[in-house]
Formats: structure tokens, C-alpha cells, sequence
């Protein structure tokens, strides 16, 4: 009976190659799974890198921004200052109008 025992060697061999390609296989798709999750991990940093800068450079600004208008107060300009915040409130007023005549 040595051509059953050789036939059923054969059989176990070609099921073990099978799994062996099919491990192969998932190996390969979980390493390009990982590449890819590397690289957009490396885009969202950059990413959040920039969007950090920007928050920094408004912050900058804003913060120049506050120094000139506490400037401006302190050099007399009340009366520029009401003259803005009133400009302020009629746009505000003009956009609420505008959305509200849209409906």
C-alpha cells in the first residue's frame, strides 16, 4: 500500500502549498494595508502641521490687531471706534435682512 500512503503525502503536500499561498498572500495585502496607513498618517501630520501654523500666524495677527486698536483708544480715536462698531452692526443688520428676504 505504499501508493496510498504516497497519494495522501501528495494530497497533505499540494493543501499545504495551498495555505502557504494563501498565507502569502494575506501577508502581502496586510503589508500594502500598513504602507498605506503609513502614508496617510504622514499626510494627516503635515496636514495638522500647517493647519497648527496657520492657527499660529492668526493668533500673530490678532494679537497686532488688539495692540493697534488698544493704541488707538488710548491716542483719542473713541470716535473711530464708534464709527466702526457702528459700520459693524449695519453689515450685521444687512446680511440678517438679506437672509432673512431670501426665505
Amino acid at each position: 500500500r505504499p501508493s496510498a500512503a504516497f497519494t495522501d503525502r501528495t494530497i497533505l503536500e499540494r493543501q499545504n502549498d495551498r495555505r502557504a499561498e494563501q498565507l502569502a498572500s494575506s501577508v502581502a495585502h496586510l503589508r500594502s494595508l500598513t504602507i498605506e496607513i503609513g502614508n496617510e498618517v504622514r499626510e494627516q501630520n503635515a496636514l495638522l502641521d500647517d493647519v497648527g501654523g496657520g492657527f499660529a500666524k492668526a493668533q500673530e495677527m490678532l494679537g497686532r490687531t488688539m495692540g493697534r486698536i488698544g493704541d488707538m483708544l488710548k491716542s483719542g480715536g473713541g470716535r473711530h471706534m464708534m464709527v466702526l462698531v457702528g459700520f459693524l452692526v449695519g453689515v450685521v443688520w444687512f446680511l440678517y435682512w438679506m437672509i432673512r428676504k431670501g426665505r
